[in-house]
């Protein structure tokens, strides 16, 4: 098995993350610098890597504190690190966290860095609220001012209005589409049923408690120790639901369009907080420190498409692209994991991946491949586990870079839809 990305190998060395938990319930006093640093630090004691090796630090976030812009230099200046250790914040939306990673990856391969600690936070329970623009003007006037007068001058052209919040929405800039619409939209025109969302979600609960049951989710896990006395130890996604069923799920009511809609709350991720961090090293140096990686980064690939049309189906560009820079087609992958927005939009790429008329439109002379479920989210996904939108990323690298070493797999996909109509997609391989 050859790689095809020029520069050196890139191994990823380990990850870890906190437990995912529904926004404005456990972190809900919690800032997204404490949850990565968090992740971090725990990640660096578990490798046992002395912090002095680190060489960058890359964190994604998408809804970032207007205290704190760059997170990531908040995780570089942990103790453990070495202050002169440069960091940087991004936004990819969703595909934030897989950003980070490829772009340390990209970093150990042209030689820059040898050791490079990437993920992502997010915390939804923390959100700027705004003040309306015009109120904002007037405070900047205020603040300008030379006299008490005119000081008071100033702050008293504000009207009852320009005290009202704005909250930024889940919503395309664009459009003004939010992300639940889009994905009913395209349940709509892909003729995905209310059925198969609410089995696709199940299966995301079930597989996902089953994994938390038998310790493999809860072993990428870094305990929260929570409460006053710090004896209140969440060490679980507080989002999986062991006891739902297709009947429970059946019961919602569709949140988009109360009418025709088929998208409930019960068959999309939740507003979730958290973290995951991921260690990542050029191959010489994980063999000269003593580490056996998990998996190697093998190739990636992005892809866009307009937001106005079906916002979410940028895997299904992404995804081609990736298997062609791998040199692999779909048939060799050992497992796969879909970044599960809504079970709509998982089901609407799924289908562009298995179709005829999908290949013809983007140029491939057959279809991309028919989805196993058998080796496909095989713990779960984001319905269930939540989606955190700054750190899936990490946690899909994560999670399947250790199901792969369990089931000794070659091969492994990642795909992410993302806010802005764009799609991501990873390749693992092991030897």
């Amino acid at each position: 098995m050859h790689d095809s990305r020029p520069g050196r190998r890139v191994a990823i060395v380990a990850g870890l993350r906190t437990p995912f938990a529904k926004s404005g319930t456990i972190f809900r006093d919690v800032s997204a610098t404490a949850l990565a640093r968090h992740a971090a630090r725990e990640l660096l004691v578990r490798s046992e890597l002395d912090g002095h090796e680190i060489d960058e630090v890359i964190f994604g976030q998408v809804v970032p504190s207007v205290k704190v812009p760059n997170v990531a230099r908040e995780v570089s200046l942990l103790p453990q690190l070495l202050p002169s250790v440069p960091a940087y914040s991004l936004n990819r939306a969703c595909a934030s966290a897989a950003q980070a990673i490829t772009n340390a990856a990209d970093q150990i391969a042209l030689g820059h860095a040898d050791t490079v600690l990437a993920g992502g936070v997010e915390s939804l329970s923390d959100i700027p609220v705004l003040h309306s623009r015009r109120f904002s003007q007037i405070m900047v006037d205020a603040g300008k001012a030379r006299s008490f007068g005119a000081r008071i001058g100033a702050l008293a052209r504000a009207r009852p209005r320009d005290l009202v919040p704005v909250t930024p929405a889940v919503a395309e800039p664009s459009t003004g589409e939010t992300m639940g619409q889009s994905a009913e939209k395209m349940a709509k025109e892909n003729g995905i049923t209310r059925e198969a969302q609410d089995r696709l979600a199940l299966m995301s609960h079930q597989r996902a408690a089953g994994a938390t049951a038998d310790g493999r989710l809860t072993a990428e896990i870094a305990p929260w120790f929570g409460g006053p006395q710090m004896d209140k130890i969440v060490n679980a996604d507080n989002g999986v639901r062991a006891d739902t069923s297709l009947e429970a799920l059946a019961q919602l009511r569709p949140v988009f369009d109360r009418r025709y809609g088929s998208v409930t709350a019960g068959n999309a991720s939740p507003l979730t907080d958290g973290a995951a961090a991921v260690l990542l090293m050029a191959e010489e140096k994980a063999a000269a420190l003593g580490y056996e990686p998990l998996a190697y980064l093998r190739s990636y690939a992005v892809a866009a498409v307009d937001p106005a049309w079906q916002l979410l189906m940028g895997p299904a560009y992404a995804v081609p692209r990736a298997l062609e820079r791998a040199g692999i087609t779909w048939s060799e992958l050992g497992l796969v994991e879909i970044h599960e927005a809504f079970a709509a939009q998982v089901l609407s790429n799924v289908q562009a991946w298995g179709s005829t008329a999908w290949a013809e439109r983007l140029g491939l002379p057959a279809p991309v491949g028919e989805v196993d479920w058998d080796c496909t989210n095989v713990m779960g996904g984001s319905i269930a586990v939540g989606h955190p939108f700054g750190a899936t990323g990490a946690r899909l690298v994560t999670t399947l870079a250790h199901e792969m070493r369990r089931r000794d797999v070659a091969l492994g996909l990642i795909s992410i839809c993302a806010q802005g109509g764009m799609g991501y997609a990873l390749v693992l391989e092991r030897d």
